[in-house]
């Protein structure tokens, strides 16, 4: 460490990337920054977390937080839509001080990190993969004036070339990982669909042993899947309701139910907390129809809302795309869900290139079968590091990073203009909801109603299908789900 009494600082800021769908139900927690800033902590340097994205600030602001704040290092991390954005934010530092240190990581930078620092200076170094060992080994090495080659997991410039160290082993143990809960502005992580929560993130495992080509977790976490203690995940929920009176927690896990032993232990711990906490989780189908018999524990622990990745109706194309599911049992997982009073979530993968204005019609069709509360219609994105990428290489037609999201459509198909998909899309978005309305108006379940209600007023209200698609019937919608709120004062 240097000779200074006052430690050196590290700030972290979100990118202020905003597309349409993810701060449609709340404003989300930067919880890899609460790891990392904890990581930086134990390095021995000051840490603050600076959410600019939950905030709704742009640029101007996030100058005049960095030149009132005065980082020594500035990091902050990337998927593929925020890349630009992240590279902004970066940009700004070095042009605000051109000594501060930048870092960024995250899932696109990870796998395209020669891209990147061949073509923006403003990126010193890059972490590739999981991220707190070897931030918290490079914070070390550089204010020990030390050599940054000795850092695993790393890439950045030396002269004209990009140096890229030795890969980092994933950590064996996620239990005692540092956790800085204390730097969250928490005022401003609010639950949408709930009225007056107060909105967490917790993540009780990381990874996913599946094969799903369109989907970049199992490629960053190297196809593995790691697990913590389910007694300590319990004790961290009731600290976190009980020092920050969090009550709405998303489960961050890729796959938070593969070991089904230890997914029950952790379903009772909660159930013996008994918090008055609400729970969202993202599952596979085929666990919901393994747990049948538990299901009950799912609600009792406090989970309300499940979303199942679908993905297709077509058999054919689950088999492509290496789901590992079955179209069958995404419709008995769901029926599942429902007897338990537990709001389902289902999301469709539409775009493929051979697709048609008929698929899309097929797909919509058994999406209302199917009958989840909640439904979303995505184009496909092939990532550029991902295993579909070179397949569909040929059919992209959108370049622009930031637009890599699951909201524009990046593939033409070959017989649909992307326009054409655009508005089939917005038609499945249209035609589902409208025919969910009468449905919830006979819910008897009034949390549930509220709860569906709410959320599809967000969804169809949104900007990204009103006004980038300009499709104008969808005003109705809004206006229909507010005479049904309204009726029920939900």
């Amino acid at each position: 460490m240097t000779g200074s009494a006052t430690p050196r600082k590290i700030t972290f800021v979100t990118p202020p990337y905003h597309s349409g769908i993810p701060e449609l139900a709340g404003r989300w927690i930067p919880l890899n920054f609460v790891y990392l800033a904890g990581a930086a902590r134990q390095a021995g340097l000051r840490a603050e977390i600076y959410d600019a994205m939950a905030k709704g600030h742009g640029y101007p602001e996030i100058e005049e937080r960095l030149r009132e704040a005065g980082p020594d290092y500035l990091a902050t991390s990337a998927i593929t839509a925020t890349i630009n954005d992240a590279l902004k934010t970066l940009e700004l530092a070095k042009r605000i001080n051109p000594e501060t240190v930048t870092i960024l990581g995250g899932v696109h930078p990870s796998f395209m990190y020669r891209e990147i620092l061949q073509s923006s200076s403003a990126v010193d170094y890059i972490i590739i993969g999981e991220g707190e060992l070897s931030l918290q080994e490079l914070l070390t090495v550089l204010e020990q004036g030390g050599d940054p080659c000795a850092v695993s997991g790393l890439a950045f410039r030396r002269g004209e070339a990009v140096v890229a160290t030795p890969k980092r082993s994933l950590m064996e143990s996620l239990d005692r990982l540092p956790a800085a809960w204390d730097l969250l502005d928490w005022p401003d992580y609010q639950y949408f669909i709930i009225p007056g929560s107060r909105f967490g993130a917790i993540s009780t495992s990381r990874g996913c042993d599946q094969e799903c080509v369109f989907c970049s977790q199992q490629k960053f976490w190297d196809q593995s899947w790691r697990a913590r203690d389910p007694q300590q995940v319990a004790d961290e929920l009731q600290y976190l309701y009980s020092t920050y009176q969090v009550n709405v927690f998303m489960i961050t896990d890729e796959y938070a139910s593969r070991n089904a032993l230890r997914w029950e232990a952790l379903l009772d711990a909660l159930i013996a907390k008994d918090l008055p906490i609400h729970l969202i989780m993202e599952t596979r189908a085929s666990d919901i129809i393994r747990d049948r018999e538990i299901v009950w524990k799912y609600r009792k622990a406090g989970i309300i809302h499940i979303s199942v990745g679908i993905e297709s109706t077509n058999q054919q194309t689950l088999d492509a795309i290496k789901k590992g599911t079955t179209v069958d049992e995404a419709k008995q997982a769901l029926d599942i869900i429902h007897e338990h009073g537990i709001v389902s979530e289902a999301s469709f993968l539409v775009g493929f290139p051979d697709e048609t204005v008929e698929s899309v019609k097929a797909t919509l069709k058994l999406a209302q079968y199917y009958n989840p509360d909640n439904a979303n219609f995505f184009p496909i994105t092939p990532w550029p590091y991902s295993e579909m990428y070179q397949e569909l290489k040929q059919y992209i037609t959108e370049w622009d990073y930031s637009k890599y999201n699951f909201i524009e459509s990046i593939i033409e198909p070959k017989q649909m203009s992307r326009r054409q998909l655009d508005v089939a899309i917005v038609d499945c978005f249209r035609k589902f909801y409208m025919g969910k309305i009468a449905e919830v108006m006979m819910m008897k379940d009034t949390f549930k109603r509220g709860y569906i209600v709410r959320a599809t007023k967000l969804i169809m209200g949104s900007s990204f299908i009103v006004k980038k698609l300009s499709v104008g019937t969808l005003n109705k919608i809004p206006a229909k789900i507010e005479e049904v709120a309204m009726r029920f004062k939900t």
